[in-house]
């Protein structure tokens, strides 16, 4: 029941069939708290940034250098993320899709609880519609799924939302291949958000299966490179050979690795943003992936 992607190219894909967005987006996570919160994994995503005009400027100059899909989620800041995104953005311009997550609870800064009751899934995404000010999310994503809640119901809420016209499109975050299948049977899917990169590859069939079905596969995290990273590892070989840093490396390997995958980077510098961006114009080599993706996942995610 996956509606495909259609008319891919290197640059863009269409969502969901019917959703153009370019195959670089911007993730807003990294958008919170002050500069000597923890960063990383470890980083809370607890308060809204302390530099708010900072993180305004990013996230607009992140639209007007192309891109066509933001990233949050109703746990970053407590909400927080959402009312940044509108702050900035809103009303949004032709071609910008604001893809948000529910099905998570925040009771303290170091605490990711999944919670999917069928209630709470509604009433989040009712508040994620105020919080961006709109009538309709283009892309809702289940946040993770909850264990203690039978994943027909989880998904069956999600469901009702997209009856009711309050979403567009529906995905998962950190699922597994039979998690997608079962959930493609009760409603479309058109989308999978897992943490994969370089040297963090555990998600493989998931990428795999998301390309056959025409499943945009949106990896978390995505220029984390391990050890692979260092000035004389194979990432940066390569970026010397294509005049490129390391990270335009990893997010070009991505583009190569799945003509559905849609890195979402993010970052709190404009300069850093640009550089990502520019991974958009690169192209490797089949020797050059080949020889990337050979020694990417030795390092365990």
């Amino acid at each position: 029941m996956s509606e495909k992607l259609i008319d891919t190219n290197h640059d863009n894909i269409l969502l969901g069939g019917d959703l153009p967005v370019r195959r670089i987006g911007y993730g807003t996570m990294r958008l919170a708290d002050g500069p000597d919160s923890p960063r990383g994994a470890e980083a809370h995503i607890w308060r809204p940034p302390a530099d708010r005009a900072a993180a305004i400027a990013v996230l607009r100059r992140a639209v007007e250098l192309g891109v066509t899909l933001i990233d949050t989620a109703d746990a970053y800041a407590l909400g927080g993320g959402e009312e940044l995104v509108a702050e900035a953005l809103y009303p949004y311009g032709d071609g910008v899709a604001v893809a948000t997550k529910i099905g998570v609870l925040r009771p303290s800064p170091t605490e990711w609880v999944p919670l999917g009751h069928p209630a709470y899934l509604r009433q989040q995404a009712e508040l994620s519609l105020r919080r961006l000010r709109v009538e309709r999310i283009d892309l809702l994503q289940l946040h993770r799924i909850d264990p203690n809640v039978p994943l027909a119901d989880q998904i069956g809420a999600l469901k009702q939302l997209r009856d009711e016209g309050k979403v567009r499109h529906l995905g998962l975050s950190e699922v597994s291949v039979e998690q997608l299948r079962e959930a493609a049977e009760i409603v479309p899917i058109v989308s999978v958000q897992n943490m994969y990169n370089l040297a963090t590859r555990q998600h493989e069939p998931v990428v795999d299966h998301a390309a056959a079905g025409g499943i945009a596969f949106i990896p978390f995290f995505p220029v984390a490179m391990g050890a692979h990273a260092g000035p004389d590892g194979p990432v940066a070989v390569v970026a010397r050979e294509i005049g490129a840093t390391s990270a335009q490396v990893a997010l070009a390997w991505l583009l190569h690795r799945s003509p559905t995958i849609v890195p979402i980077p993010g970052t709190t510098s404009q300069s850093h943003l640009e550089e990502n961006l520019a991974a958009l114009d690169l192209r490797l080599t089949d020797e050059q992936f080949a020889r990337l993706d050979r020694v990417g996942g030795d390092t365990p995610g």
